[in-house]
């Protein structure tokens, strides 16, 4: 984050509003709730007609929605109490979108229902800068409005990054946004990039039964994970069908009537009914007109903010996808609240946690929070591991998902829990109770607390007693 700020705002005895939140993702959404909440007269602009961003439309909800459907349907399928034919239940990417579309209807009338009760205006339309303290809104009628705040709020997020050598109208070539328009039931599907999105994916594809080629542009999956639930997730993938090429990099693509045609720059070629391109995003910056208040977007469209989600202008705020890392929608929420806090009393919280939990939605789940191995042994930090195998948990073998694991990473001398990392079922659920001990103050934050609490038993709960004995088990 930069730490300075060049531009003053314009002096303006009145405005319409005391701040304008352009975007009601999550972030925009936090900053709103806590600007209202604190009595301030606040105004949402949001260029679709309903609220909730591209998190609740097109990115986190669905995409979770077919993620569950899809599991649920692996689990009927390999459970011979409830599928006792010789063939496996089949459902089309339609089939199973319509429940997800079901809860994208949920969440946005939810999402604009808080507005409403915290009296925060929302406003249909696209929004540029005109300077600082001005906004301008062109509505889709071709009617354009002018609107003035003491404060702006940049929560726009991003969308996919569509390289212009890759005709992404032809009806084979998706990024992850399209995808979700999907209409045949592909055989095989080609997925390009192998990060979050791309991983997410080739789960909900493979589970499917779709025939799944993941190209990876690096040498790993999902580098920043712990090198043990990375290595696991790519044994899993591997395991149930999908091909993974790592270290490749696209030439060029071919859309076919009947296929589409990847020609790699290692000289190879992949075929298959259709494309997911899901390599990176771009911030959504390019129409908000930034260079006339004297904001810069870098090529990607992300904006650098200070320590307090300051842009260059005093006056405007940046939070969520527009400012990178790290482009959780967890993260943004909380980004939008510490923004607007910091908009009530000139900077933010100083007890903010630095541990954001990350939550991965394969199938299974992957979720940690803190450091990972690889860290803490550059940091040369005496650690020791406890871990949990799911296959040798009651709750995990009635439940019938037995793959998986929890670790826990703490000192050795102090056996203050620094890393908490679980791959499996309902692991962006277990990992939090890791984190609630994780960031208690004083003695309350070492493994022993795991040894002598109570779980309830049967649960998935019980990993992190185990998990606790087996690293205990292991100093000496």
């Amino acid at each position: 984050m930069a730490t300075s700020k060049t531009k003053k705002v314009q002096s303006k005895s009145t405005f319409d509003y005391d701040a304008i939140v352009i975007g009601t993702g999550p972030g925009g959404e936090g900053a709103a709730m806590q600007l209202s909440k604190a009595g301030k007269r606040v105004a949402v602009i949001e260029r679709h007609d309903s609220v909730g961003g591209g998190c609740t439309h097109w990115g986190t909800i669905p995409s979770k929605a077919l993620r569950h459907s899809v599991s649920r349907l692996i689990e009927y399928n390999s459970n011979p109490l409830f599928n006792d034919s010789d063939r496996s239940r089949h459902l089309t990417f339609r089939e199973i979108l319509g429940h997800a579309s079901s809860v994208i209807r949920t969440q946005s009338r939810l999402r604009g229902s808080f507005y409403d009760r915290n009296g925060v205006k929302v406003i249909h339309g696209i929004a540029s800068f005109v300077d600082p303290n001005t906004i301008k809104v062109a509505r889709r009628d071709g009617s354009i409005d002018q609107i003035t705040a003491k404060q702006m709020v940049i929560a726009t997020g991003s969308r996919p990054y569509t390289p212009k050598d890759i005709d992404f109208s032809h009806p084979r070539i998706y990024n992850s946004d399209s995808i979700l328009s999907l209409k045949h039931d592909p055989k095989s599907i080609i997925i390009y990039g192998a990060g979050v999105i791309g991983t997410e994916y080739a789960s909900i594809f493979r589970g499917m039964g779709v025939k799944v080629d993941l190209v990876n542009m690096r040498d790993r999956l999902l580098s920043f994970l712990d090198a043990e639930i990375s290595d696991a997730l790519s044994y899993h993938l591997w395991n149930n069908g999908a091909v993974i090429r790592h270290n490749e990099a696209y030439h060029s693509v071919e859309g076919r009537d009947d296929c589409v045609i990847l020609n790699l720059q290692s000289g190879k070629k992949m075929r298959a009914d259709c494309l997911l391109f899901a390599n990176g995003r771009t911030g959504n910056t390019d129409m908000l007109n930034l260079e006339s208040v004297g904001v810069k977007a870098d090529s990607r469209g992300q904006v650098t903010v200070n320590e307090n989600y300051q842009t260059e202008v005093d006056n405007i705020y940046a939070v969520g996808d527009v400012i990178g890392y790290p482009s959780l929608a967890s993260a943004a929420y909380n980004q939008g609240r510490y923004a607007a806090q910091a908009m009530l009393s000139g900077s933010v919280p100083s007890d903010l946690l630095e541990d954001i939990p990350t939550g991965i939605y394969t199938i299974p789940e992957i979720s940690s929070v803190g450091k990972n191995e690889q860290e803490l042994t550059a940091m040369k930090v005496p650690y020791e591991v406890g871990r949990a195998q799911f296959t040798h948990l009651a709750r995990a073998q009635i439940a019938n998902t037995q793959v998986g694991s929890l670790k826990i990473l703490f000192h050795r001398e102090t056996k203050e829990i620094l890393g908490i990392h679980c791959f499996g079922e309902r692991a962006s659920e277990i990992v939090h109770i890791g984190q609630a001990i994780m960031h208690q103050k004083g003695e309350g934050n070492t493994v022993e607390y795991f040894v002598n609490a109570t779980f309830n038993y049967p649960t998935m709960a019980e990993a992190y007693r185990v998990a606790a004995i087996n690293g205990l088990n292991r100093l000496f």
